[in-house]
């Protein structure tokens, strides 16, 4: 437990008027970091109450610390490795729902509530048909919330202005439209009133949203170093990197109510949160999956020394500013500021990204990373993207699953493993046949990639020089 030699003051001045369904790390050391800097530094005097949205959670270890940890973030800052240590305390009071029923429903009795708050994982955002209006409580996490929704409209008597705004931060397209679908399926699966409907319309905003953090999460080494350095025991201290994004789509007055900008934060209230994804995808998870075999048969071990390498360095730099930039649809400048954000976030010293641990399923992430960039900047130029074409070529080389003398321990579904193993068995040095084949698999692509012009050939001719010359030779003839 937090020892008791912590201000409380801040805490007991504040007023409960966020519902939060999720206590895991990323919310804790991104949500809740956000308002305890807006309540620090914005006005805002807010508290967040969590609710446990599963049935093991970490509620009951919260609320042995008082709702009180630290977050640590670490990384690369203006240039410079940081630490930034903070006390956070913008959470009041943790409920689990399976415990503790009543006083989760009645979270919707509070005038105060204003703000819904989730992140449930991927998984979360699902309807369950089996799930009852009467259980307490039901199963998914859409249906706890339709629960919570039907029981506020009720308690105030349809009374508008006591809507919530709707945050989910769940890492699905479209979250919080995907999350509206499902309480509108409980609508008609428990008979509720078409005035309950209406009131979901007129008073309740949700906003699709794109959040954006690495938080690695609990650090025996931080505990250590502040019950040395504190003399405090914080078994819910929670690490993180210093960047950090959160897209929020919706009309401009939420930011009025939600005062981000006031305390300085990364947050952004767009019309249309797609273009941030799209940058996201292919300016951060694109040269991820871009370096991966590459660095990997360069005799590259870590992202951040990937991204420091010489010649991979060159090749990843290479790739974001004159393949994948170029294709994408937001100002110039933007984008090369969030590019010098990703590499520096790749830099981190205080993180060994192993390369080996972002290569599961690369062809469905190539698939998803890369190759919209790839032939948009086709389509858009009328030539193909060299670095993309050679991290493609390398990609089947890797697949392989074993370079000079090597094994691989290459992972992904069976049939891809299988497609691979059964290509790779018969070559005897040409590599035409496994290049077209690999090229022609509408499964990987989703189309048949030999009808880009120019692709095959150099694709079979970046594969032959790897084989031949090794990989590091080969990518040092391509950077200039």
């Amino acid at each position: 437990m937090i020892s008791n030699n912590i201000n409380m003051d801040k805490q007991l001045k504040t007023e409960e008027r966020i519902i939060q369904f999720g206590e895991g790390n990323f919310l804790r050391a991104f949500v809740d970091w956000m308002i305890q800097e807006m309540n620090d530094n914005a006005g805002f005097d807010s508290n967040v109450v969590v609710v446990q949205p599963i049935k093991n959670g970490l509620v009951d270890k919260l609320n042995s610390q008082n709702c009180l940890y630290h977050v640590v973030l670490k990384g690369i800052k203006n240039g410079k490795g940081v630490k930034d240590i903070k006390l956070n305390s913008a959470i009041s009071r943790c409920i689990n729902p399976y415990v503790d029923y009543q006083g989760y429903i009645k979270l919707a009795e509070i005038p105060t509530m204003r703000f819904i708050i989730s992140n449930t994982t991927e998984a979360g955002i699902a309807f369950d048909e089996n799930d009852k209006l009467e259980m307490q409580p039901p199963s998914s996490f859409p249906a706890k919330l339709t629960q919570l929704l039907y029981h506020r409209f009720t308690f105030y008597k349809g009374d508008i202005s006591k809507g919530f705004i709707i945050l989910p931060c769940e890492l699905i397209e479209n979250n919080a439209n995907e999350l509206k679908a499902c309480i509108y399926k409980y609508c008609v699966l428990w008979s509720l009133p078409d005035a309950f409907k209406e009131w979901l319309e007129k008073s309740c905003t949700f906003c699709n949203t794109l959040v954006d953090r690495i938080v690695p999460g609990f650090n025996k080494d931080t505990a250590l170093e502040l019950a040395n350095t504190k003399n405090i025991e914080d078994n819910m201290c929670v690490d993180a990197e210093q960047f950090h994004l959160w897209v929020i789509e919706g009309p401009q007055w939420v930011k009025n109510e939600f005062p981000t900008d006031k305390a300085n934060l990364n947050v952004l209230y767009v019309n249309d949160v797609k273009p941030y994804r799209t940058r996201k995808v292919r300016l951060l998870n694109g040269p991820h999956t871009l370096m991966m075999p590459v660095a990997y048969l360069s005799g590259i071990e870590y992202v951040r020394e990937a991204v420091e390498h010489p010649v991979i360095g060159k090749f990843i730099l290479q790739a974001i500013n004159n393949e994948i930039i170029p294709t994408l649809d937001l100002p110039a400048e933007e984008l090369k500021s969030f590019a010098d954000e990703v590499l520096d976030r790749f830099r981190n010293p205080f993180v060994n990204h192993a390369l080996m641990s972002i290569s599961l399923n690369s062809v469905s992430k190539f698939k998803s990373r890369l190759l919209p960039t790839l032939l948009d900047y086709n389509h858009k130029f009328g030539k193909l993207p060299e670095n993309i074409v050679f991290s493609l070529a390398a990609l089947i080389a890797f697949y392989k699953g074993e370079y000079k003398g090597k094994a691989i321990a290459v992972k992904d579904d069976e049939p891809v493993m299988q497609f691979f193993a059964n290509v790779w068995k018969n070559f005897s040095g040409n590599t035409d046949a496994i290049v077209h084949e690999t090229l022609k698999n509408e499964a990987f692509w989703g189309q048949n990639l030999t009808s880009t012009k120019g692709l095959e050939e150099k694709v079979c001719q970046y594969l032959s020089k790897i084989l031949k010359d090794g990989m590091l030779e080969s990518v040092k003839e391509l950077v200039k």
